[in-house]
């Protein structure tokens, strides 16, 4: 638990006490999370321009259980989230990254860069992509096939 900076903590959603990591402004519950996915779903979609009623028919949903996900009233499963990202074309780290920046650094600053790189990765062209993985897996010290890349590239492959 302490390798993974793991805290015992109570949650008044969970009958007995779990082990969370805290963020970068202590420990949210399981609530306060539902409410900033919530917040960011209706931003998201407020700022794409596309209503509640569309985003609704899109899901097969009435706008009525639609809007329990924008009013952390209802939880959404996996694959309605995935539906959700085909939809409003964002990727489910985009909504995981404003709930829980922690995940991504140490510290506010490294979290939003890592944000930022990966951000830059999704743009690339394949080709750039691959030449890259290619590139950063010679720099990552013990990373898994690092040597045959780096023994590949030199030889032309």
């Amino acid at each position: 638990m302490r390798a993974r900076g793991l805290v015992e903590t109570t949650d008044p959603e969970f009958p007995r006490p779990v082990f969370r990591q805290p963020g970068f402004d202590g420990i949210l519950t399981a609530k306060e999370m539902d409410e900033k996915i919530s917040a960011w779903l209706k931003h998201t979609r407020e700022a794409k321009g596309i209503s509640r009623a569309d985003v609704a028919h899109l899901l097969g949903l009435s706008v009525t259980v639609y809007g329990r996900y924008e009013r952390s009233e209802g939880r959404m499963t996996v694959p309605r989230l995935i539906h959700l990202c085909e939809i409003m074309g964002f990727m489910p780290l985009d909504m995981l990254f404003d709930t829980a920046p922690h995940l991504w650094g140490k510290t506010p600053e490294e979290a939003e860069e890592r944000r930022t790189l990966t951000r830059l990765i999704e743009r690339l062209p394949p080709e750039t992509m691959r030449d890259l993985i290619r590139l950063l897996k010679r720099m990552t010290p013990g990373e898994e096939g690092s040597e045959a890349v780096a023994t590949s590239v030199s030889e032309g492959r």
